[in-house]
């Protein structure tokens, strides 16, 4: 492939601006934790938090905010900036955690492909940057439409609720096994 690259300039400016605010809304008594570490110590409200599955190191989750239908959050417990912070048992955990996900989104969506992803800091474009998490994007050939080039809008075609119930459905089919 031959990639030729769009400039603009206006962006940084952009993206200062989006930080400012960010500094300015969160002011010196922003919050430590993040919704993943708020999800971790409630595992009453995993249904209502769209967690797939938890085991003792970390949690399986539906992103409430998904790039596709099906897309997934894999956190540890233990709320870590970066890779490195975890020890190399945690890695392992997270990995595994990692490989699972990945095992439930191609029994219950049977897709054509996986997105894997772990942003770690805000340039790099965490959403939570205090807790590393791994993304897993299923995905299909010709998922990405005009909808998404033009109009700058994804379609997710299912309900959270929905979706989270097919990942449960087959979760149940392993354990049965």
């Amino acid at each position: 492939m031959n990639h030729e690259s769009l400039w603009a300039p206006w962006r940084m400016a952009y993206l200062r601006d989006l930080e400012r605010k960010a500094e300015e809304a969160s002011g010196p008594t922003a919050p430590e934790g993040s919704f993943l570490l708020d999800y971790w110590k409630s595992p009453e409200l995993d249904k209502q938090n769209h967690v797939i599955e938890r085991n003792e190191h970390g949690m399986i989750l539906l992103n409430r905010y998904p790039y596709a239908n099906g897309h997934l959050l894999v956190a540890l417990g233990r709320a870590k900036p970066t890779l490195l912070d975890y020890t190399a048992d945690e890695r392992s955990a997270f990995w595994r955690l990692i490989e699972r996900a990945a095992e439930l989104m191609r029994q219950a969506l049977n897709p054509q492909g996986i997105n894997y992803g772990i942003n770690e800091g805000k340039a790099a474009g965490a959403g939570v940057p205090e807790h590393l998490h791994a993304h897993l994007v299923p995905r299909w050939g010709g998922d990405t439409n005009f909808m998404a080039t033009v109009g700058a809008v994804r379609v997710i075609p299912d309900a959270l609720d929905a979706m989270a119930a097919k990942y449960r459905e087959v979760k149940g089919e392993a354990t049965k096994r």
